[in-house]
């Protein structure tokens, strides 16, 4: 009886030694190579290494927008998502993460994120019978119109002079305004922010949804109150409404 579990050894031996040596001394098994970061093609890896930080898991929205807001989705052209993951947003927080641009993803990685937002985060026709505003502004805005729409569409929410109020941020306030860029702002008034319970459009005034001018004309009021050289002490005249809060 105790000759069996040693038949049983030499019986085995020879088999581990068959698969020890069918791996070259020093290299790991067949598939277990880490894959390089320039390889990397899945849309989930990439997206949570790259956009999650400020867009939020799945694209919910965290600092920045949420991307898998498919009202944004209808309404943004994809070459020009293309381009801002590329290229990035100069003067605001998001980089650009092409190669050539400075970045560290490839041509075909931009082509995964940007083709991946929308076919796992768009819904056809969910704009039909609509008159959603252009992506781009088409005409120059008018800060003194602005401030009068900024009164009937935003102002119960972000205060007469968009210092914030009880439901909503300031939209006023210097560091905000320094690291958003004008179609930051256009984009965050025409697709609403979901993840805040931000209407978009034409949601905030119920049968009343704001034109395209209108639209372009609040980002220039708002636009019209950044300073040179954000940061503290804060402009003169932003800081006595943060004050007041």
């Amino acid at each position: 009886m105790s000759r069996i579990p040693s038949l049983s050894v030499f019986a085995v031996l020879p088999l581990v030694l068959l698969l020890a040596c069918s791996t070259p001394n020093g290299q790991p098994p067949k598939g277990s190579e880490p894959v390089a970061p320039n390889q990397i093609v899945d849309f989930g890896t990439l997206y949570a290494q790259n956009c999650a930080g400020c867009h939020g898991a799945e694209g919910r929205g965290g600092a920045s927008i949420a991307l898998a807001n498919p009202v944004y989705l209808a309404i943004v052209d994809e070459n020009a998502v293309h381009n801002v993951v590329a290229n990035g947003v100069r003067g605001t927080s998001m980089p650009a993460f092409a190669q050539s641009a400075g970045g560290l993803l490839t041509e075909e990685q931009i082509n995964v994120i940007t083709s991946g937002m929308f076919s796992r985060w768009e819904r056809k026709g969910i704009l039909d019978g609509t008159n959603p505003p252009s992506y781009a502004a088409k005409t120059t805005g008018d800060a003194a119109r602005g401030q009068i729409a900024f009164g009937t569409y935003c102002a119960s929410c972000h205060g007469t002079e968009g210092q914030g109020g009880s439901k909503a941020s300031a939209l006023s306030n210097d560091s905000f305004l320094a690291l958003v860029s004008d179609q930051g702002l256009r984009t965050i008034v025409m697709t609403g922010r979901p993840d805040l319970r931000a209407p978009d459009w034409r949601g905030n005034v119920p049968g009343k949804p704001m034109s395209d001018q209108e639209i372009t004309d609040v980002v220039a009021w708002l636009a019209s109150r950044r300073v040179q050289s954000p940061g503290q002490p804060y402009s003169a005249s932003n800081y006595a409404r943060h004050l007041d809060k």
